[in-house]
C-alpha cells in the first residue's frame, strides 16, 4: 500500500509573550484520530510506510512536522519536549480530538508531556524508541556528535545507521531528501535533543491513560533496548512495553506491518474509547 498526500493543514502556536510560527500536519483517512510525532531531524514521511496500513485499519492519521523540521516554522524561542507537546495538543484541538499521540525518540517525551497536560484530549499515547535517561557520551563520542549536528550530510550518514537490520525500499531517497530539508535547520535539530527540565520521567507518574512503549530489537542508540524499554515501562501508572523483531530505531519505517500490528491492538481501547 502506497502513502498519498493528504490533506494539509497548519496551527499557529504563539501565547501572545513570544515568537511562536506554524506547526505543519496533513490528514489521511477518517475514524478516531492518531497523531504521529517523528524524531530529530526527520519529518512527518517518516510514517509513511505506517500511514496507509493505520488508515486501511479505521483510523484517521495526523502525521505532524515537529517545530523546526519538515514545512513548520524554523526558528522557534524554544524546542523542548513541553513545547511540542503543547503543538501536538494544538492540533489536536484543531482537528477535533480526543487522540491516541505516537512519539518517535526524543518525541516520546513530548507526549508524555500532552497526556499529562490535557487528560482530556490525549486518550493513550505510544512512545517508539523513548529515552529514559540522558545520554552520557565520552568526550570523543560528544564532540562526533557535536559535528553531526551541524551537518546535514553527516547527520545523513548517522541516521543510516540506525537501520541495521533492513532498510525502507525508498530509504536512499527519502534520506536524500531529509538532508535537503535539513540545510538551514541543523539548529532546531540541537534543540530537540538539548536537555531540558524537567525531564518526561518526571511527567510520567500523572499519565493515566493506557501507554505502550515499541523498541526495535536491534535499536543501535542503546546496549539493552529491551531494558529501556522496560525502564520506560516502570515510569507510568499502566504501561506495556513490546518489542519488534529484526527492527532498528525506526520500526514504523523498517517493519511498518509489525508496528502497525502492535499499535491497532492498543488503538482498539484508546483509538475506540
Amino acid at each position: 500500500m502506497s502513502f498519498r498526500a493528504g490533506a494539509v493543514g497548519q496551527v499557529r502556536r504563539d501565547d501572545g509573550t513570544r515568537d511562536g510560527g506554524t506547526v505543519s500536519y496533513e490528514v489521511h483517512g477518517a475514524g478516531p484520530l492518531v497523531v504521529l510525532a517523528h524524531g530529530t531531524g526527520e519529518n512527518r514521511r517518516s510514517y509513511r510506510h505506517l500511514i496507509p496500513l493505520l488508515v486501511a485499519a479505521g483510523y484517521r492519521v495526523a502525521a505532524v512536522d515537529v517545530r523546526g523540521h519538515g514545512e513548520s516554522s524554523p526558528h522557534w524561542p524554544s524546542y523542548a519536549p513541553a513545547e511540542v507537546g503543547a503543538d501536538l495538543l494544538a492540533v489536536v484541538r484543531t482537528l477535533g480530538g480526543p487522540a491516541t499521540l505516537v512519539g518517535s525518540s526524543f518525541s516520546g517525551a513530548a507526549v508524555v508531556f500532552a497526556a499529562a497536560e490535557a487528560p482530556d484530549l490525549v486518550a493513550g499515547i505510544v512512545q517508539i524508541a523513548p529515552f529514559v535517561a540522558e545520554p552520557k557520551p565520552n568526550p570523543l563520542t560528544r564532540a562526533a556528535q557535536a559535528l553531526v549536528l551541524r551537518s546535514p550530510r553527516l547527520f545523513g550518514r548517522y541516521h543510516r545507521t540506525l537501520f541495521p537490520v533492513v532498510r525502507p525500499p525508498d530509504d536512499a531517497a527519502y534520506r536524500r531528501d531529509l538532508v535537503a530539508g535539513l540545510r538551514g535547520r541543523m539548529h532546531a535539530v540541537r534543540g530537540v535533543i538539548a536537555p531540558a527540565t524537567p525531564h518526561w520521567t518526571a511527567r510520567a507518574s500523572r499519565v493515566r491513560q493506557p501507554v505502550l512503549v515499541l523498541m526495535g530489537r536491534q535499536d543501535p542508540d542503546f546496549a539493552d533496548p529491551a531494558a529501556e524499554a522496560r525502564a520506560a515501562r516502570r515510569r507510568f501508572a499502566t504501561a506495556e512495553a513490546r518489542m519488534i523483531e529484526d527492527s532498528g530505531h525506526y520500526p514504523h519505517a523498517d517493519q511498518p506491518a509489525a508496528t502497525a500490528a502492535q499499535l491497532t491492538e492498543f488503538l482498539a481501547v484508546t483509538g475506540r474509547a
